[in-house]
């Protein structure tokens, strides 16, 4: 990686200072006040912000029958659950370690793969405070390369990756054929991947998500077919108000070899985004929608 310019570096410094007095501040406070604060917070400041267009053409790209009124409502409960985890996400550790505040369901599943049922390839989306999923896998004993996209700023990435190994995970950002040939070489050990599915991927497969074509990875079924292991989904939800939530370990995806890769790589696909589009539905407002997922000539013809 070329060294950053020294103007740059020096607001990345800035930036990760700002990061570390955020972080330390909601470490003084009981969790759900944290929680209760990053809602209003972002209830107050998000529709000022430009991300507010791309939430709002997110919304009625993906429900168009939906009324003015119900758009309203679901931009108002976006930016509060957007708020709620960018708050909670400093003192993730001891939401974590409570186990009232935490709970998994269908954990036997997990217990299996971490008994040998395994390897498989976890899938999920951004919904609500996605990390603590990836805390559940850990907890379980299940041995998992657990991806990510490293952040543009180093000197932020780093307190980042600091933050999730508080509470077990240790992260593996891919890049390229290296990356890949990397978690290929994981699977092959027997453990397992896991990897978020539901953001634009350009250059992925094109299938349908709400309707709308969307590129989408296809790494995690080009995985699941070359070593014949299952897809296995998983969710998150908030419970209640305050900074409780369950972690579903959904029934596996097991995709059909029928010798033709790319048609059963791109069947696979359209199966995984079939379901992040259930669990989107099923809970939209916990959905991270300031993403740009479809084609930019989708979002000309929304204006």
């Amino acid at each position: 990686m070329a060294k950053p310019a020294f103007a740059q570096d020096i607001a990345w410094r800035l930036e990760a200072l700002g990061f570390d007095a955020l972080a330390g501040l909601a470490r003084l406070f009981p969790i759900d006040a944290v929680s209760g604060f990053g809602a209003w917070l972002f209830r107050t400041l998000g529709p000022l912000t430009s991300a507010r267009r791309v939430a709002e053409r997110n919304l009625r790209i993906a429900f168009p029958e939906a009324s003015d009124a119900e758009i309203d409502r679901l931009m108002v409960l976006q930016w509060e659950e957007l708020g709620r985890w960018i708050a909670e996400f400093p003192i993730l550790d001891r939401i974590a370690a409570d186990p009232e505040r935490v709970t998994v369901e269908n954990g036997e599943r997990l217990g299996e793969i971490a008994a040998g049922a395994g390897p498989v390839v976890f899938i999920s989306g951004h919904f609500s405070a996605f990390e603590v999923m990836a805390a559940a896998i850990v907890r379980a004993g299940v041995p998992c390369q657990i991806t990510y996209r490293a952040m543009n700023n180093p000197h932020v990435d780093s307190r980042v990756r600091k933050n999730r190994f508080r509470y077990g995970v240790r992260l593996f950002a891919p890049k390229g054929l290296e990356g890949a040939r990397e978690l290929m070489r994981a699977l092959s050990r027997g453990e397992s991947v896991a990897l978020m599915n539901d953001q634009k991927f350009n250059g992925g497969v094109a299938a349908p998500l709400f309707g709308v074509m969307a590129h989408t990875a296809p790494g995690p079924s080009t995985f699941a077919l070359r070593f014949g292991v299952p897809l296995q989904p998983m969710s998150v939800q908030r419970v209640g108000p305050g900074a409780r939530f369950k972690v579903i370990v959904h029934e596996p995806i097991r995709l059909t070899d029928t010798g033709d890769r790319d048609a059963d790589i791109a069947a696979g696909v359209a199966r995984v985004n079939a379901f992040i589009e259930d669990r989107v539905r099923a809970r939209p407002h916990e959905w991270f929608w300031v993403h740009k997922r479809w084609p930019n000539e989708v979002y000309k013809q929304a204006r």
